[in-house]
C-alpha cells in the first residue's frame, strides 16, 4: 500500500516523529522522505524544513540514543 503523501508530511514537518518512526509506518526511508518533501514542497518551505532537520536529534532517534549513552549533550 502506498503511504499518504499529505501524511508524510506531515510527520516529516513534526519535531516529535524521527524518521526511524516514519520508515516504521510508512516503510520510507529518510532519503524517500526528503526526495517526497522536495517534490512536493515549495522551494522555500523545503529549504526550511531541511535547515530545521539537518542537525536535529530528535528526528534521527539512532543518533540521540548514542549522543545519551555517550554523555554528549
Amino acid at each position: 500500500m502506498k503511504p499518504n503523501i499529505n501524511d508524510v508530511i506531515g510527520m516529516a514537518w513534526s519535531d516529535k516523529i524521527s524518521f526511524e518512526v516514519i520508515k516504521k509506518k510508512t516503510g520510507l526511508k529518510e532519503k524517500e522522505v526528503i526526495s517526497i518533501m522536495r517534490k512536493n514542497l515549495k522551494k522555500k518551505s523545503y529549504v526550511i524544513w531541511r535547515k530545521r532537520v539537518r542537525g536535529r536529534l530528535s528526528k534521527h532517534r539512532k543518533r540521540s540514543r548514542m549522543k545519551l549513552n555517550n554523555y554528549e549533550f
